[in-house]
Protein backbone atom coordinates (compact mmCIF):
# COMPACT_ATOMS: atom_id res chain seq x y z
CA UNK A 1 0.00 0.00 0.00
CA UNK A 2 1.61 3.10 -1.21
CA UNK A 3 0.15 6.78 0.09
CA UNK A 4 0.11 8.88 -3.31
CA UNK A 5 -1.90 11.80 -2.05
CA UNK A 6 -2.71 12.66 1.83
CA UNK A 7 -4.97 15.21 3.65
CA UNK A 8 -1.92 16.49 5.70
CA UNK A 9 -4.63 19.27 7.77
CA UNK A 10 -7.40 17.04 8.44
CA UNK A 11 -5.61 15.10 11.09
CA UNK A 12 -4.47 18.27 13.04
CA UNK A 13 -8.07 19.94 12.69
CA UNK A 14 -10.29 17.17 13.19
CA UNK A 15 -10.93 14.09 15.67
CA UNK A 16 -11.22 10.88 13.40
CA UNK A 17 -13.94 8.69 14.47
CA UNK A 18 -14.41 6.15 11.98
CA UNK A 19 -12.78 4.87 8.20
CA UNK A 20 -14.03 3.36 5.28
CA UNK A 21 -12.35 2.27 2.53
CA UNK A 22 -14.08 3.41 -0.82
CA UNK A 23 -12.90 2.71 -4.61
CA UNK A 24 -13.17 5.57 -6.87
CA UNK A 25 -14.68 6.16 -10.32
CA UNK A 26 -12.12 8.10 -12.20
CA UNK A 27 -11.16 8.54 -15.72
CA UNK A 28 -8.06 6.75 -17.54
CA UNK A 29 -5.82 10.35 -17.50
CA UNK A 30 -6.67 10.96 -14.27
CA UNK A 31 -5.50 7.80 -12.75
CA UNK A 32 -2.17 8.32 -14.63
CA UNK A 33 -2.44 11.83 -13.08
CA UNK A 34 -2.53 10.50 -9.50
CA UNK A 35 -0.13 7.59 -10.06
CA UNK A 36 2.67 10.89 -10.69
CA UNK A 37 1.28 11.93 -7.01
CA UNK A 38 -0.04 14.93 -8.82
CA UNK A 39 -3.86 16.21 -7.45
CA UNK A 40 -4.76 17.78 -3.58
CA UNK A 41 -7.50 16.73 -1.12
CA UNK A 42 -7.33 20.85 -0.15
CA UNK A 43 -10.86 21.99 0.73
CA UNK A 44 -12.94 19.15 -0.40
CA UNK A 45 -15.19 16.79 1.71
CA UNK A 46 -17.43 13.59 0.87
CA UNK A 47 -21.36 14.00 0.49
CA UNK A 48 -23.65 12.38 0.31
CA UNK A 49 -26.82 12.59 -2.19
CA UNK A 50 -29.51 10.17 -4.28
CA UNK A 51 -28.09 6.86 -2.49
CA UNK A 52 -24.79 7.32 -3.60
CA UNK A 53 -21.45 9.40 -2.10
CA UNK A 54 -19.23 11.54 -3.85
CA UNK A 55 -16.13 13.92 -2.76
CA UNK A 56 -16.43 16.97 -3.62
CA UNK A 57 -13.73 19.91 -4.42
CA UNK A 58 -10.82 17.23 -4.53
CA UNK A 59 -8.32 18.48 -7.14
CA UNK A 60 -6.45 16.22 -10.21
CA UNK A 61 -4.79 18.30 -12.76
CA UNK A 62 -4.33 16.86 -16.49
CA UNK A 63 -1.21 14.21 -16.55
CA UNK A 64 -0.82 15.76 -19.96
CA UNK A 65 -2.95 19.18 -20.42
CA UNK A 66 -2.48 18.53 -24.72
CA UNK A 67 -4.12 14.96 -24.50
CA UNK A 68 -6.74 15.75 -21.84
CA UNK A 69 -10.28 16.68 -23.65
CA UNK A 70 -11.11 20.43 -23.79
CA UNK A 71 -14.34 19.66 -20.99
CA UNK A 72 -12.25 18.39 -18.50
CA UNK A 73 -13.29 19.97 -15.23
CA UNK A 74 -10.25 18.92 -12.54
CA UNK A 75 -12.52 19.98 -9.55
CA UNK A 76 -15.68 17.75 -10.65
CA UNK A 77 -17.22 15.25 -8.23
CA UNK A 78 -16.25 12.17 -8.13
CA UNK A 79 -18.33 9.29 -7.33
CA UNK A 80 -17.07 6.80 -4.58
CA UNK A 81 -18.02 3.05 -4.89
CA UNK A 82 -19.04 1.92 -1.63
CA UNK A 83 -21.15 -0.84 -0.07
CA UNK A 84 -25.19 0.14 0.40
CA UNK A 85 -24.56 -0.27 4.35
CA UNK A 86 -21.66 1.94 4.54
CA UNK A 87 -23.51 4.66 2.29
CA UNK A 88 -26.37 4.46 4.57
CA UNK A 89 -23.84 4.95 7.44
CA UNK A 90 -21.85 8.07 5.86
CA UNK A 91 -25.80 9.50 5.29
CA UNK A 92 -26.70 9.25 8.91
CA UNK A 93 -23.32 10.23 9.89
CA UNK A 94 -23.59 13.85 7.62
CA UNK A 95 -27.13 14.18 9.21
CA UNK A 96 -25.62 14.67 12.89
CA UNK A 97 -24.69 17.88 13.95
CA UNK A 98 -20.95 18.62 14.50
CA UNK A 99 -19.85 15.40 11.91
CA UNK A 100 -18.14 15.89 8.46
CA UNK A 101 -17.16 13.50 5.75
CA UNK A 102 -13.78 13.87 4.88
CA UNK A 103 -11.11 12.49 2.48
CA UNK A 104 -7.83 11.37 4.60
CA UNK A 105 -6.09 9.91 1.81
CA UNK A 106 -5.44 8.25 -1.59
CA UNK A 107 -3.21 4.98 -1.95
CA UNK A 108 -2.36 1.79 -4.39
CA UNK A 109 -4.46 -1.64 -3.10
CA UNK A 110 -2.73 -4.00 -5.61
CA UNK A 111 -3.67 -1.95 -9.08
CA UNK A 112 -6.88 -0.36 -7.65
CA UNK A 113 -6.84 2.92 -6.25
CA UNK A 114 -8.36 3.15 -2.84
CA UNK A 115 -9.87 6.24 -1.05
CA UNK A 116 -9.58 6.03 2.90
CA UNK A 117 -12.77 8.37 4.13
CA UNK A 118 -13.59 9.59 7.34
CA UNK A 119 -16.21 10.31 9.78
CA UNK A 120 -14.45 13.45 11.94
CA UNK A 121 -15.23 15.81 14.73
CA UNK A 122 -13.95 19.33 14.51
CA UNK A 123 -11.01 20.09 16.99
CA UNK A 124 -11.03 23.05 19.68
CA UNK A 125 -8.11 25.47 19.90
CA UNK A 126 -6.67 23.95 22.96
CA UNK A 127 -7.11 20.02 21.18
CA UNK A 128 -4.77 21.12 18.80
CA UNK A 129 -2.39 22.62 21.26
CA UNK A 130 -2.41 19.74 23.16
CA UNK A 131 -1.80 17.57 20.03
CA UNK A 132 1.07 19.58 18.96
CA UNK A 133 2.67 19.22 22.80
CA UNK A 134 2.32 16.02 22.25
CA UNK A 135 3.82 15.87 18.89
CA UNK A 136 6.75 17.51 20.09
CA UNK A 137 7.28 15.83 22.90
CA UNK A 138 7.98 12.47 20.87
CA UNK A 139 9.93 14.38 18.28
CA UNK A 140 12.02 15.44 21.02
CA UNK A 141 12.51 11.46 22.75
CA UNK A 142 12.90 10.23 18.87
CA UNK A 143 15.97 12.76 19.20
CA UNK A 144 17.11 11.57 22.50
CA UNK A 145 17.32 7.93 21.21
CA UNK A 146 19.01 8.89 18.23
CA UNK A 147 22.13 10.25 20.21
CA UNK A 148 22.67 7.62 22.34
Amino acid sequence: MTTLIENKKARLRFEVLETFQAGLELHGYEVKSIRAKLGSFEGSRVIVRGGEAFIVGMTIPPFQIANAPKTYDPERPRRLLLKRSEIVELLEAEAKKGLTLVPLEMYNAGRYLKVRVAIVRGKGKADKREDMKRLEAKKEADRAMRQK
